[in-house]
């Protein structure tokens, strides 16, 4: 997943965002070492300073935490992590409703577009087969 961001947020509070779908979505999974600050920072092409500024942050939310001599590493708190999957995919969940309405849409149209959806994805895995 390559680093994206925009100039409406603050920089940090978009890497915190970032790294959080990364650990959600498994890529660094619970109890696994998290990558070095500088690694992070070249990577996202932002200063070493922004992404620590991240990092306290994400340690802030217990999301990550240090062992003094071993570096960070991920959080196995599975409720957490549960909690935070929820929040992510409310907060989504709002914003698809969001823009559906701005497009007019009404409950029962939103509604019959993801029943239409997943029959077309129930479909694809059916092809796969």
């Amino acid at each position: 997943m390559q680093w994206q961001f925009d100039a409406q947020t603050p920089i940090y509070a978009q890497l915190v965002e970032q790294f959080t779908c990364r650990v959600l979505s498994g890529e660094y999974p619970p109890g696994s070492r998290a990558p070095a600050v500088r690694e992070l920072a070249q990577e996202a092409q932002v200063n070493p300073n922004t992404m620590q500024r991240a990092f306290t942050e994400l340690e802030r939310q217990g999301l990550v935490f240090t062992q003094r001599t071993s570096g960070r590493f991920i959080t196995e708190d599975t409720a957490l992590l549960g909690q935070l999957r929820q929040q992510k995919a409310a907060e989504a969940l709002r914003e698809f409703l969001e823009k559906m309405r701005q497009l007019g849409m009404q409950r029962e149209e939103i509604l019959a577009l993801l029943q239409q959806q997943k029959g077309e994805e129930h479909h694809g895995d059916d092809s796969a087969m």
